[in-house]
């Protein structure tokens, strides 16, 4: 018979250090892990553009639960317990280094998730965790003490289960028959689709800090601005995309941003122009880029503020003036649905956080049932605090069981 003490459901990185944890704290313990597709650690493979963003340089518990739009105050307990520098050690004593790259995430120094990968898959092996493949979960009911899981060709028998399975419809279902509530999922993470002549045949250009509002709502997020080929991407985006995520959907991804360029109001911007006009009187205003801002954007500023390529700074009146400052500080922009970020789909949605135990990430509606990382309703910006959910609730659910 298919009998195991632990089965955890889902191979990817939530369900991969769960089972190593239990494993090594308790080997008394059989461990299984579960996986629907031929290979594990998919998710771990394509993350951070294949290098795998292992974690963040956030080192306070207080500062770092800010970057969850959903899970915020439920995590801020969990992360006294397992927080960026335990994932660091952890990995480091495994033969892992890790470098902290200037925005604050954390790479394996050979610049390959493969590192990550192999790592798990040797630790699995050295503490004897037993990983099907090819064993995507039906099913899943109490029978006495005992969980009983169906897969397409077999049944498994455990005492406790841990459901790491992401940001999965079809586990959601089954959890929903364990009367379970879910948090229906919207996408999170995604870039904003812009057709405007601004920012026509400019992609790649990048600002480097912007303001970028969601008008008539309170979404605001300050950071780098990416053109992309088919409108704006980059944190300052991202970033309302996650805290904006339940919001934005509910408007079919159809709203209006407004984006300041230069990190000025418009009465400071329009005075520092009255300046330039005065400094720069006989160049030409299309060809000198000011406030740092790229060359390509400024041109395209510069035409839609009604300023002709020919004309000086001595040459441009009060109006264009003004148009000028409003384009470089709340310059208006119509979103038109979404993009994928990268190949890295996050969902907010899952399991509702209030039918969890979040000192052991047990299930409050059945006893010895756990979950770990996505399939709870907690998401995050992008950055590589994700993966420290991942760590963090697969962690404590180890310690939880092994003892």
């Amino acid at each position: 018979m298919n009998t195991f003490n632990v089965i955890i459901i889902g191979g990817g990185a939530a369900g991969f250090f769960t089972a190593i944890n239990i494993a090594k704290q308790n080997p008394d313990l059989k461990v299984a892990v579960l996986e629907k597709a031929k290979t594990g650690l998919q998710k771990v493979k394509i993350s951070g553009g294949g290098r795998c963003n292992v974690t963040h340089a956030e080192f306070i518990p207080q500062e770092l639960v800010t970057n969850y739009p959903r899970g915020e105050k439920e995590l801020l307990g969990p992360f006294h317990q397992f927080m960026t520098g335990d994932t660091m050690a952890w990995f480091e004593e495994r033969g892992v280094a890790l470098k902290i790259e200037d925005d604050g995430r954390m790479f394996p120094e050979s610049n390959s998730s493969q590192t990550i990968i192999d790592c798990f898959l040797k630790e699995a092996e050295k503490y004897k965790v037993e990983v099907i493949y090819s064993s995507g979960v039906l099913n899943i009911e109490k029978h006495d003490n005992a969980w009983v899981l169906q897969t397409k060709t077999e049944v498994f028998y455990t005492e406790k289960a841990v459901v790491a399975t992401g940001s999965s419809v079809k586990m959601w279902d089954i959890l929903k028959t364990l009367n379970h509530t879910i948090i229906n999922p919207v996408p999170s993470l995604f870039t904003f689709n812009v057709t405007d002549k601004r920012i026509k045949n400019i992609p790649g250009v990048v600002v480097q800090n912007v303001t970028v509002k969601v008008l008539n709502t309170n979404l605001e997020s300050t950071g780098p601005l990416l053109v992309t080929h088919v409108g704006f991407s980059a944190p300052s985006i991202l970033k309302l995309s996650a805290f904006g995520a339940v919001e934005l959907a509910e408007m079919n991804y159809d709203f209006d941003i407004e984006i300041n360029f230069i990190q000025q109001e418009f009465n400071q911007c329009l005075d520092a122009l009255k300046q330039l006009k005065q400094e720069l009187a006989k160049k030409t205003v299309f060809k000198f880029a000011q406030f740092g801002i790229p060359k390509r954007l400024w041109q395209k500023l510069v035409l839609a503020s009604k300023i002709e390529e020919s004309k000086t700074w001595a040459d441009i009146n009060k109006t264009q003036l003004e148009n000028l400052a409003t384009q470089l500080t709340k310059a208006v922009f119509q979103v038109k649905g979404k993009s994928t970020f990268k190949d890295e789909f996050v969902t907010a949605g899952g399991v509702d956080l209030k039918e969890v135990n979040f000192k052991t990430f047990e299930s409050k509606l059945h006893k010895n049932l756990f979950f770990a990382g996505e399939v709870l309703n907690i998401d995050a910006i992008t950055g590589g605090f994700n993966f420290q959910n991942a760590w963090t609730s697969g962690f404590i659910v180890a310690r939880s069981i092994a003892d």
